[in-house]
């Protein structure tokens, strides 16, 4: 059974040699300064890992979970904004989940250079400061504070080992299964 997320994204697709309904798997961290104009760097090794036909040569900057800000391609966002409002049960929480999502986003465009601009308002209500850190997560780009993402690493690096420890053990499990 697939979660409301998957659903949402199409998830699970990896059909990537086909073009179509191609799975975004965006990885890495990439730390940056905000310049004195508010610009920001989407470096040329992040950006060649969306494909601009598929998942279009725009974004949406929007304030995601925690108020993390949060970088979305231009049809990802518009799949999330299309689906209803996961959890809705009245028709007024769909209502606030829409009015939110369209107010807290804005689409955007990089410039020239591959950078991104962020207007002051997204970047108070982020917290961001001038040294930030790009973070590839699946299907978008987190914006954080280098030193609030160090600390979130160093929080939650003991978990994430277990967890890859027993995903990898699945894996092998399966693979041993198929054998």
């Amino acid at each position: 059974m697939l979660t409301w997320w998957e659903k949402v994204v199409s998830f699970p697709n990896s059909n990537r040699l086909s073009g179509r309904n191609t799975m975004l798997l965006l990885t890495g961290e990439y730390p940056h300064v905000i310049d004195e104009k508010g610009r920001v760097l989407v470096s040329n090794k992040l950006r060649g890992q969306i494909d601009a036909d598929e998942h279009g040569s725009n974004f949406y900057l929007v304030l995601g979970a925690n108020g993390i800000l949060c970088l979305y391609p231009e049809r990802y966002f518009e799949q999330i904004t299309l689906a209803n409002a996961p959890g809705a049960t009245a028709p007024d929480e769909a209502v606030s989940f829409e009015r939110m999502s369209f107010a807290l986003a804005s689409k955007v465009e990089l410039d020239g250079q591959g950078r991104l601009l962020l207007n002051e308002r997204l970047r108070k209500r982020a917290g961001l400061k001038e040294h930030i850190t790009l973070i590839g997560v699946r299907d978008h780009v987190e914006l954080w504070n280098t030193e609030s993402w160090e600390q979130y690493l160093s929080d939650n690096m003991p978990q994430y080992q277990k967890q890859m420890a027993q995903a990898r053990q699945i894996v092998l499990q399966k693979q041993n299964e198929e054998i």
